[in-house]
């Protein structure tokens, strides 16, 4: 449930105890210069108060980004090279990421000593009124469970999308909010799960219709927008003046890699709300409840080696998509009652 009110200690000490933090356990905070210091300092509080060893990982920078500033240039930072901090970072249990090393070498470092992550970079009001559930893990798992025996998915909308990705060879990524497995990332908030098709294959045509979302931008569309995907890229990008504006972001990376399909999948987290008037990096939009999350540029979450710093996340309102034959979201409602949200 939501918890306005909470104050931060309180709320990040619930955050953890999901977590599984406990007594004797070692938990890293980072951060960068005086970005989120009194997130990291509540955090160092609260798991202390759960008799945890910690270390206050803050990295000095006269140049530290915000989380929307990262996250428009993914994989560059100011941890790489600093083996220093990162032997401490890989030695812990839990890393509390209030950095964004997402789609970075680092984290994929860090998660392979062994590490759980955790990456809170939304301003207060998002974490409470998200604050995750098991019940949100429980259906996200479910669709876990599902896209780990497919073969195939594909997805269609009245604006006339219609493609095609072949499944099997990537790894799933759940994000529900907190994480107790070691070596797995997770995001608070979250909401959703998706993969990577195989490689060099996907085939259709994506359009995005009015009132979508484009991130990093954090701007609704006012107009369609038509994607031309052939072998796995995307081959052309169609439409009018917002078209072109896509077409002139992409183009000012100079990297090809920036047009390769990125991770497919649906949200499952129904107290997002469809909008870009929200503080913060916009998981309401990325995690929203039934959507489709269409999404271009790096494979590194995914065990690939396309680290282009250029990341579109699309989410999609009112689309079908389906598992094989079998119907997961119809018109943006979410069809196998075990992933069904309570009431709906």
């Amino acid at each position: 449930m939501p918890r306005a009110g909470t104050n931060m200690v309180e709320l990040f000490r619930e955050e953890l105890e999901l977590c599984g933090v406990g007594p004797g356990e070692r938990v890293a905070v980072l951060s960068e210069g005086d970005q989120l210091r009194d997130y990291a300092e509540a955090f160092l509080t609260a798991a202390r108060a759960l008799g945890a060893d910690v270390e206050d990982v803050n990295l000095r920078s006269d140049g530290a980004k915000s989380a929307s500033e990262r996250i428009a240039h993914l994989g560059k930072n100011s941890l790489t090279g600093d083996r220093a901090a990162m032997e401490t970072l890989k030695a812990a249990d839990l890393v509390v990421d209030h950095m964004l090393l997402l789609f970075s070498r680092e984290q994929i470092e860090i998660q392979e000593a062994g590490t759980r992550m955790l990456l809170v970079v939304e301003p207060f009001e998002v974490l409470e009124r998200l604050f995750p559930s098991e019940d949100l893990r429980r259906r996200v798992e479910a669709g876990e469970a599902r896209l780990a025996k497919a073969r195939t998915l594909r997805f269609t909308n009245a604006a006339g999308t219609d493609v095609t990705y072949q499944l099997g060879e990537r790894p799933i990524l759940t994000e529900y909010g907190y994480t107790d497995t070691p070596g797995r990332w997770d995001h608070w908030p979250g909401g959703f799960l998706s993969t990577i098709g195989a490689k060099g294959r996907g085939e259709g045509r994506v359009v995005m219709d009015r009132g979508d979302i484009v991130y990093p931008h954090k701007r609704m569309l006012g107009e369609p927008v038509e994607f031309v995907v052939r072998d796995g890229a995307v081959a052309d990008i169609r439409g009018g003046a917002e078209a072109a504006e896509l077409r002139k972001f992409m183009e000012s990376y100079q990297d090809p890699r920036a047009y390769a399909l990125s991770h497919i999948g649906w949200g499952l987290n129904d107290r997002c709300e469809w909008t870009v008037e929200r503080p913060g990096i916009g998981m309401d939009g990325r995690a929203y409840y039934g959507n489709v999350l269409f999404s271009l540029g790096p494979d590194t979450e995914f065990g690939g080696d396309n680290d282009t710093e250029c990341h579109l996340d699309l989410p999609m309102r009112r689309c079908s998509l389906w598992l094989d034959d079998e119907l997961i979201v119809k018109d943006g409602e979410v069809i196998p009652e075990d992933m069904r949200a309570p009431g709906r």
